[in-house]
């Protein structure tokens, strides 16, 4: 089974992991370690940042 690119940056999971309290499992059993939860609330977070990027980008162009 071929592994797929990762569209997130090593340095932007970690931070994430950091931020949602999980990033000490990372270290410990490497990313295939964490609970599905924390995968999605990962993906989730990360959602979040680039919505708030792409709102500042629009109302900073108004």
């Amino acid at each position: 089974m071929s592994r797929r690119r990762s569209i997130m940056s090593e340095q932007f999971k970690e931070e994430l992991a950091k931020e949602l309290g999980f990033y000490d499992v990372v270290q410990k059993e490497g990313w295939g370690g964490i609970r599905a939860r924390d995968a999605g609330n990962m993906v989730k977070r990360a959602v979040e940042i680039a919505e708030e990027g792409l709102a500042q980008k629009y109302n900073n162009n108004q």
